[in-house]
């Protein structure tokens, strides 16, 4: 008698998991062809150019030519150049005069803007106002008003029997006044953070300090001050990348000038790619300037990654 042979059905748990399977493959797909357009752009105008400049910063290339391998020689040539020591010295000027003072600004009209008051609303927004403005717009409209000759501070300080000052013609000035135009423009981003970190603060904590007898500074100092510590790390590393990169203000204003007074490094990295046609030796100039953007950012985590183990530490 002659045996039928015997079907082996797949177990239920089996079945389920290779369906698990095709639809994770089938969702992967998916997630993938929505993805893809953007993972392109970013791919081409992000990866492809960091890569091609960090190798131009290897090449002599006037971008007419066709470029040739000089390895190391173009970041030898940035150590003896007095206009790219003068142009970092511009921006470390302009960086520490910046930074700090946006921070402590910022900090103290937030610590202004925040209670509750009439029209405070109107107020907050005035501050920020500033902020939202191209450095384009803001390069055109100061460069009317400083104009030493026709334009409206000259006049008025005239209608005051004050001498008439330089400005943007002044070599002594220029920077200066580079600096005052980015803080009325970009303290206002400080002040939006800081008041959304002060709004945070446990209002508990500032009570209690009260009913202990603290004031004012006492309060800011050993309550505030240190609830918002990580915000004010954040803010010193974006105001940090921010006058570290600084060009447009300096390209619509004063174009490096007077005598070279406000050259800064981007300004000098676009001279040389754009103006003397040495794109190999801009690019080298841009990765130092990366790299210093770089460290600096290391060392601002390592700070706050300190901080953070101490007041672990502390508990």
């Amino acid at each position: 008698m002659s045996q039928r042979p015997r079907s082996f059905a797949p177990r239920p748990e089996v079945v389920t998991a290779a369906a698990n399977r095709r639809r994770a493959r089938r969702e992967s797909a998916t997630a993938w062809a929505f993805l893809s357009p953007s993972v392109l752009i970013i791919i081409g105008l992000g990866v492809v150019p960091i890569i091609w400049s960090m190798l131009l910063s290897f090449k002599a290339d006037d971008l007419v030519t066709p470029s040739r391998w000089v390895g190391l020689d173009n970041y030898r040539a940035l150590v003896s150049d007095p206009n790219f020591h003068q142009a970092v010295e511009h921006t470390l000027v302009y960086t520490a005069l910046y930074v700090p003072l946006s921070i402590v600004v910022g900090l103290a009209i937030a610590l202004a803007l925040n209670r509750r008051i009439r029209l405070i609303g109107v107020y907050r927004t005035l501050m920020f106002v500033p902020f939202v403005i191209s450095a384009a717009a803001q390069g055109v409209l100061f460069s009317f008003i400083l104009d030493p000759q026709f334009g409206a501070a000259n006049s008025l300080l005239h209608r005051l029997g004050l001498p008439a000052q330089g400005f943007f013609g002044s070599p002594h000035q220029a920077l200066y006044l580079l600096v005052a135009i980015s803080l009325w423009s970009g303290t206002g981003f400080c002040i939006v953070i800081y008041l959304a970190a002060l709004q945070d603060v446990p209002a508990e904590l500032v009570e209690a300090a009260r009913l202990d007898g603290a004031r004012g500074p006492t309060i800011l100092r050993h309550v505030t001050w240190p609830a918002i510590t990580p915000v004010t790390v954040f803010l010193v590393l974006w105001q940090l990348i921010q006058s570290l990169q600084v060009f447009d203000l300096v390209y619509v204003t004063t174009k490096g000038g007077p005598l070279q007074s406000t050259t800064v490094v981007v300004y000098f990295v676009w001279q040389q790619a754009f103006q003397a046609f040495t794109a190999g030796y801009g690019a080298a100039a841009a990765y130092v300037l990366a790299a210093a953007l770089f460290v600096v950012g290391g060392l601002l985590h390592l700070f706050q990654r300190l901080r953070n183990r101490a007041e672990g530490a502390t508990r």
